[in-house]
């Protein structure tokens, strides 16, 4: 009865590593293909960053003429300055003859008064 026990002990063992076995072959299946699609996928994306990286130098060097440089922002920026220049004289200008005239309104205004007053 003990050797019957230790049989069917046997036989249950050596079953269950039977199927662990078999179980263990299915998954390293699973795992070649897995690692072949993850290559595959690093491949195309690999490719596709390539793309994208060259579609961008090409858009880089096509724009590159498209901007003004330094030298040909200089008649630019001196026309700028000058008029810059220009206009905070004609302020400074309207400003004094603006002063001047009101001094003026000002002294009309006492003189009328004194006359005025005289009269």
């Amino acid at each position: 009865m003990l050797r019957e026990a230790d049989m069917r002990f046997d036989a249950e063992r050596d079953r269950r590593y039977t199927e662990v076995n078999i179980e263990r072959e299915k998954a390293l299946k699973i795992k070649e293909v897995a690692d072949l699609k993850a290559l595959d996928l690093a491949r195309e994306i690999q490719i596709y960053k390539d793309e994208k990286a060259n579609e961008l130098r090409e858009q880089i060097n096509s724009e590159r003429g498209l901007y003004v440089t330094k030298a040909e922002m200089e008649p630019i920026k001196t026309y700028v300055a000058s008029q810059t220049g220009r206009v905070v004289g004609m302020d400074a200008t309207v400003g004094r003859f603006v002063q001047l005239v009101t001094t003026i309104a000002a002294a009309v205004a006492i003189i009328s008064a004194i006359l005025i007053t005289r009269h």
